[in-house]
């Protein structure tokens, strides 16, 4: 990430650790664009693969 701030958004040291991440996520996004939102489908399939916890 700091590569990033430094190198491509050429960020002076002091803005970039004074930055929160959420900052730093939005300004990223200009360079790389939001993905889609998954699928209701896509959602699931992960949910069954990776489970927070058992479920009684």
């Amino acid at each position: 990430m700091i590569g990033f701030a430094l190198g491509i958004l050429r960020l002076p040291p002091t803005s970039f650790w004074s930055m929160t991440l959420r900052e730093l996520a939005l300004a990223i996004e200009v360079f790389g664009g939001r993905g889609a939102p998954l699928a209701r489908t896509e959602l699931e399939t992960l949910m069954r693969a990776y489970p927070d916890g058992r479920r009684n």
